[in-house]
C-alpha cells in the first residue's frame, strides 16, 4: 500500500523550491541535474537515477526512490521528502564522490518502528524515518567519520553517528547531533 504525504500542491511547491535552489548560490548553483545512486543492503537492490533536472523534481525518479527506500519488512512505501534527497546529493558533492550510497534504513512503518523501539533504546518513538524524512547510510568510498563531519557541516537536520553499527543517520528535521 502506498501512503502519500504530498498532494499536488505540495509537489508543485517542492518543484518551486528546487527551482529556487538551482538559482541560489550554494551547493547546487551550477548543477543542471541532481542524481543519486543507492544500494539497499536489505533487499540487495541498486538504483541509479537523476531525480531533478530542468528546475524540477522528476516524478518517475521520485517514485523509484520511494520504492527503494521502502520498509523492507512490510513492503510499505511512503514518499521520501525531496529535501532529504537534496541533502544526500549535497553530501556526495561535498565528499567529491559518485560512489553509491549504501542504505541501511530509509522509510519505516509505524509498526516496524515500534518493533525496533521495543528491541533497542536507540530508536526514537517519533522517528523521522516514519515520516520519510530520514535515512541511515554509509558511503564505502569515504570514512564514517568524514561522512558525519560533512553531514554536520551542511546543517540541514539531524546527524547521528553509529560507528559500532557502521552508519550515519541523516534527517531533515531540526539541526542536532548525537
Amino acid at each position: 500500500m502506498t501512503k502519500s504525504v504530498f498532494d499536488r500542491r505540495s509537489f508543485l511547491k517542492f518543484g518551486a523550491v528546487g527551482a529556487l535552489a538551482a538559482m541560489a548560490p550554494g551547493a547546487f548553483a551550477n548543477v543542471r541535474e541532481r542524481s543519486l545512486s543507492f544500494y539497499n543492503l536489505h533487499t540487495d537492490e541498486s538504483l541509479k537515477t537523476v531525480y531533478w533536472a530542468d528546475g524540477a523534481y522528476i516524478p518517475e525518479s521520485l517514485a523509484a526512490i520511494n520504492h527503494h527506500f521502502r520498509d523492507y519488512r512490510s513492503g510499505e512505501v511512503r514518499e521520501i521528502h525531496p529535501r532529504l534527497l537534496d541533502v544526500l546529493c549535497e553530501l556526495r558533492m561535498k565528499l567529491e564522490t559518485t560512489a553509491r550510497i549504501e542504505l541501511i534504513s530509509g522509510y519505516r512503518s509505524a509498526a516496524t518502528n515500534a518493533m525496533l523501539r521495543n528491541q533497542s533504546d536507540g530508536v526514537a518513538q517519533h522517528s523521522l524515518h516514519v515520516e520519510g524524512m530520514a535515512a541511515d547510510i554509509r558511503i564505502p568510498a569515504r570514512s564514517l567519520a568524514l561522512l558525519r563531519k560533512t553531514a554536520m557541516s551542511v546543517k540541514a537536520g539531524g546527524v547521528g553517528y553509529y560507528p559500532a553499527s557502521q552508519f550515519v543517520h541523516i534527517d531533515v528535521g531540526r539541526v542536532r547531533t548525537w
